[in-house]
């Protein structure tokens, strides 16, 4: 059968689905996505997935992907960061036959995919961009889609998706945001970026970024002309906005507790991560529970504490504290699940009092990137611990030595490897090649010597003792029935 390519692709294989959950690391996991589908959700995105990591370790997939196989989940695709193509390819292969499509996450601005050279940090580099969906496109037994950022300029973000239109990509999704929108300053996103892109690819165009409530899904859709709309942070609190319902929060996170303990194995702090979302109004009031939510040691000491504040808002409520002025503005009492909007950063006023100013810009306002430059005002509280204790530390990135790449898979070398390769690559060669490699303690070549004289000094003595035991003297056959016949002489009868 041949595979289903761009409209007929939606149409078919994702049915065409308008409300979609976005894939979210470490939290579009089975649960959240079956909660979410239960509520409106017509199609869900994995976690990313880092491609080097699925290629390498079986216990990375079954945890991820391999032990997740559910009919309620689907359809479903399967998300992975890469910046090489064979690598992206391997790990797709392994991936396809439990999913319905493979999507390239082009889209990611965090510090961890600028480290790792993936995400929006590739969206310049057109031409391995396009090596990459074009492998994938050809080997895949299923579509191949991405996730992108936009530019500033609305022209080079359209001829960025015909590109990726032109190299194979059967469905785009595009977060109107550029790669500088982020944390205190993420900003609107732009819709005008995605009404563009969908005017200009034949493709079916996904919008991602303002969703807070359905009624947004609608009037992006409307405005843009895309085919659906996905969801992120209005999802995670709010997992009915696809119903266009803002239930009490209890009501979802007890349901979503039901699911996690029917589909085990889901991590911890995966759980606590959700919760923290849903209840996020509220713990700003209760913030007692906030440090108890923090340091529940299991899943039955995470429902505790969701039922301690289900209580403490229900008692609100037999008080007539709903009708009362609302905290922060909320459009709703802060048990309803209402979507969470970021301040935005406030200069310091220069004439007059600007402490309150300079106060909520603190509050607001996420730390400078640990890139910039190593000074104690920009480390993390980690590093600037470690920096206490030793003083001379240096956490300056322009002054720390340059490692030198494994020549096989990209990360560090061993300084003094006899192979140039990082510890993992070198044992592999080690073990195929019969080696030794002293700087990472491998000794193959050794062990194999050893265990050959062994069993050249197990068979020189077993040859010996042929040898001593052929030329004893063997006694006589009839000596022996002589012996036998005196002795039995002497028997009383």
């Amino acid at each position: 059968m041949a595979k289903l390519q761009g409209f007929d692709f939606w149409n078919n294989t994702l049915k065409a689905a308008r409300f979609v959950v976005a894939p979210m690391v470490d939290q579009s996991e089975l649960a959240w996505r079956l909660l979410s589908r239960r509520h409106g959700a017509q199609l869900c995105y994995t976690p990313m997935l880092h491609a080097q990591v699925f290629v390498r370790d079986a216990n990375y997939r079954r945890e991820n992907l391999y032990n997740e196989v559910c009919e309620e989940d689907r359809p479903l695709i399967t998300q992975f960061c890469a910046n090489d193509p064979e690598v992206f390819l391997e790990a797709a292969l392994l991936a396809q036959d439990y999913c319905d499509a493979i999507d390239l996450n082009l889209g990611c601005p965090q510090m961890i995919a600028k480290r790792g050279h993936y995400g929006v940090f590739l969206q310049d580099e057109w031409e391995l961009l396009e090596k990459m969906i074009r492998l994938a496109n050809e080997k895949l037994s299923v579509p191949i889609t991405c996730k992108i950022r936009v530019f500033k300029e609305i022209e080079k973000t359209v001829c960025y998706a015909q590109m990726l239109e032109k190299a194979g990509c059967q469905l785009l999704t595009v977060h109107g945001r550029t790669k500088d929108q982020k944390g205190a300053m993420t900003g609107i996103a732009s819709w005008e970026h995605i009404k563009a892109v969908r005017k200009a690819v034949n493709i079916p165009v996904f919008a991602n970024g303002n969703i807070q409530h359905l009624s947004d899904v609608e009037r992006c859709i409307q405005e843009t002309g895309v085919q659906g709309v996905m969801s992120a942070e209005g999802n995670l609190h709010n997992p009915a906005i696809f119903e266009g319902r803002s239930p009490p929060v209890w009501e979802m996170a007890e349901e979503y507790l039901e699911v996690v303990k029917q589909y085990p194995p889901c991590t911890l702090s995966y759980v606590r991560a959700h919760l923290f979302k849903l209840w996020h109004h509220t713990l700003q009031i209760h913030q007692d529970l906030r440090e108890e939510l923090a340091k529940a040691k299991n899943l039955e000491g995470l429902a505790d504490v969701s039922k301690k504040l289900r209580l403490r808002c229900q008692e609100e409520i037999a008080k007539g504290k709903d009708v009362e002025e609302r905290e922060d503005s909320l459009p709703f009492p802060h048990w309803i699940c209402q979507p969470y909007v970021r301040p935005v950063p406030k200069e310091p006023v220069a004439n007059g009092n600007s402490q309150g100013s300079e106060v909520k810009k603190t509050v607001c306002q996420k730390r400078a990137l640990e890139d910039s430059d190593g000074s104690p005002d920009t480390l993390s509280k980690n590093k600037q611990k470690k920096r206490s204790r030793n003083p001379n530390k240096n956490f300056c990135p322009e002054q720390k030595p340059k490692y030198i790449k494994c020549e096989q898979c990209g990360n560090p070398k061993g300084n003094k490897c006899v192979f140039n390769l990082c510890r993992g690559c070198c044992k592999k060669k080690a073990y195929k090649e019969v080696a030794d490699c002293p700087s990472h303690g491998l000794r193959f070549k050794t062990k194999a010597e050893k265990r050959k004289a062994d069993e050249d000094n197990r068979k020189e003595g077993s040859a010996t003792e042929t040898e001593k035991s052929s030329s004893s003297p063997r006694p006589l056959p009839h000596l022996n029935t002589g012996l036998q016949e005196q002795s039995q002489a002497h028997l009383p009868l």
